[in-house]
């Protein structure tokens, strides 16, 4: 009789456990969600500012979930502003950056995780578990893509999860396609675990989506777009649906526009799946070989520089490591306080870069020790140029340096530039000249740093700025592209425009042959072509069609003994005949951006990417 009754007061007990289980599972809850409020762009503030009183008139809201491009820039400022009118929230809210955050960014991606302890989050509520992650690109143009350290970190969160079978809801900002150029990688990960939703912005639209049988929501931007005022959504998760509701702030609650179905997922059986990236193209120019590759695992966003048998690097980790021209071996590693993604220069046995801890370095070439550094008021994101014993680079704190190359010393600043600097510098002509994202190119005197001149391309959008290219000079005459798509020649000597034309979709990579004879120039798709510097208008030498589609990689095509080398921004490496662009072959390393190489000859070039990898090819 005792064990009877003891037995039925476990199966009572069992029971109200699980009923309270699955009601901790299924109690319907509403969110929230904000996406694409672009701070900073004309009416970006006043609509978030909308969306946010409007949001904390409402009832039942458990938090808000905010899915990037927070600022119109990513800037310091702009980011400030935003988290002070998303802190007026009466709840939660949980918050990843999208590409503008990153791309233009003056703290080397450092001041969103400053202001909100992280770029990604993790949370459960009510039996579902919330992942916001975000995919860049960090500090370039070119498709969203997953960092490799971020990948170590979801593959981490997911295998240690307690309950396999957990229901979770996943938050980026790009649609997991071909939008992202690692996309695969994370759609092959989430269908091993119960994956619900995928949550993304970007597209600044309500948008049914599908993720290789995932299912995929895109939300609106809260920008007002040509309305009378902004707008988000409401979302309303019950025991077996997710129901999406746009919300307009002074206007009310439309009418649901897409449900999604929940519950057990198995994508074990589902065999959709995309066409994932092809390398057959190293077949077809089997001479062309990757003789080594050393990975760092985290985001390279810089070219490496070289000096004799170093090659040296920094990346998003902060370190700067040496690695043996011959095998990649690691020969020194050196630790900054912040990510580093200032393009290094080496001369005379010291190689100096920036970091985002707000220092330039100077390290002894051979050993890796620390020379000497020198403090800015911000961090420094800028390629350095050496000349005649000089350092010559800009920062994000408004000013630009001249600093000895041995000693360390100040020899002269100029602190009248507006937005920051992430260009390597010309030296030519007794004139350091570099751009901004502020619209101007800068001309200083390499003597004093005075103001020698400077130029606008006449746009006011600061996103238009001639500031990624590398400016080359040639016959008297600056020459630069803009996001703008045009082409400019300037006088070195006044600051005029001699001549511009968009004949071409160019877009921020240009370099000059090594006997200053040509220019030559990548386009937005497949092109790159060969120009006279000294004709008073374009006059081309030659036009190649690359085939490499659309690409916005600012990865610079350099020149070397005879032939011209550039990286795309999914993952080839090209090299060309210098005088008459021939293509003398193609090599796929890569799925992602391949930053502006660095040719050592005729055959031998090294590339890094932002998947973290430094390798040598050879032909």
């Amino acid at each position: 009789m005792r064990m009877r009754l003891s037995f039925r007061l476990f199966t009572i007990a069992f029971l109200l456990l699980a009923s309270t289980l699955s009601c901790s599972q299924t109690q319907p809850f509403r969110f929230a969600w904000l996406s694409d409020t672009h701070v900073g762009s004309p009416t970006g503030a006043a609509d978030l500012n909308a969306s946010v009183h409007d949001i904390n008139t409402l009832h039942g809201i458990a938090f808000v979930i905010v899915s990037g491009d927070i600022g119109e820039m990513g800037s310091d400022a702009q980011l400030t502003l935003a988290k002070s009118m998303l802190d007026s929230l009466k709840f939660p809210y949980y918050i990843i950056p999208g590409n503008h955050d990153a791309k233009w960014s003056e703290s080397g991606c450092t001041e969103f995780t400053k202001l909100w302890k992280s770029d990604k989050f993790m949370f459960q509520y009510a039996g579902y578990r919330f992942i916001g992650l975000c995919e860049g690109p960090i500090m370039k143009m070119g498709d969203g893509h997953f960092a490799p350290e971020d990948m170590r970190w979801i593959d981490s969160v997911l295998t240690n999860l307690p309950d396999k079978g957990q229901p979770l809801i996943m938050v980026t900002h790009y649609p997991v396609d071909n939008s992202i150029d690692n996309w695969y990688l994370m759609t092959d990960l989430l269908k091993h675990y119960n994956t619900q939703v995928v949550l993304v912005g970007h597209g600044h639209a309500n948008l049914k989506l599908n993720f290789e049988g995932i299912p995929g929501v895109m939300g609106r931007s809260n920008l007002r777009a040509g309305q009378s005022g902004g707008g988000y959504n409401i979302v309303d998760v019950r025991s077996d649906t997710m129901y999406f509701t746009e919300r307009r702030p002074g206007i009310g609650t439309e009418t649901t526009w897409y449900k999604v179905p929940l519950g057990q997922r198995d994508y074990a059986t589902d065999t959709t799946t995309y066409p994932r990236p092809s390398f057959a193209i190293n077949r077809e120019f089997p001479h062309a070989r990757t003789a080594w590759t050393v990975n760092t695992g985290y985001t390279i966003a810089s070219t490496p520089a070289v000096w004799k048998d170093h090659v040296i690097v920094g990346n998003s980790s902060g370190f700067v490591t040496s690695y043996s021209l011959r095998d990649g071996a690691r020969q020194w590693t050196f630790k900054t306080g912040a990510t580093v993604y200032s393009t290094p220069s080496a001369s005379n046995g010291l190689v100096v870069f920036g970091s985002s801890d707000d220092n330039i370095y100077c390290l002894n070439a051979a050993t890796g020790r620390l020379a000497w550094k020198h403090k800015t008021g911000e961090p420094v994101v800028a390629a350095p140029e050496v000349e005649g014993g000089v350092v010559y680079i800009g920062s994000s704190d408004s000013t630009f340096r001249a600093i000895d190359l041995k000693s360390g010393k100040l020899k002269w600043r100029y602190k009248g530039i507006d937005g920051f600097v992430e260009t390597r510098p010309l030296v030519y002509h007794g004139k350091v000249v570099f751009g901004a994202w502020s619209t101007y190119l800068y001309a200083l005197d390499s003597t004093d740093g005075s103001l020698a001149w400077k130029w606008s391309n006449g746009n006011t959008g600061l996103l238009y700025s001639p500031a990624a290219c590398w400016p080359v000079g040639a016959d008297n005459k600056i020459f630069i592209v803009a996001p703008d798509r045009y082409l400019t020649a300037i006088d070195a000597a006044t600051g005029k425009a001699v001549w511009q034309t968009n004949r071409y979709h160019v877009r921020e990579c240009i370099c000059i042959s090594n006997d200053g004879e040509r220019v030559y120039a990548r386009t937005m798709e497949d092109t790159v072509f060969a120009f006279s510097p000294t004709k008073p208008s374009l006059s081309t030498s030659w036009v190649t069609d690359c085939r490499y589609g659309y690409d916005i990689d600012p990865s610079m095509p350099v020149e070397k003994d005879g032939v011209v080398f550039f990286g795309t921004q999914n993952g080839f490496v090209y090299a060309m005949q210098a005088k008459t662009g021939k293509i003398l072959w193609k090599h796929r390393v890569g799925v992602t951006v391949v930053n502006t190489p660095v040719p050592l000859d005729a055959h031998r070039v090294i590339v890094s990417d932002l998947d973290g990898r430094v390798m040598l090819i050879t032909d």
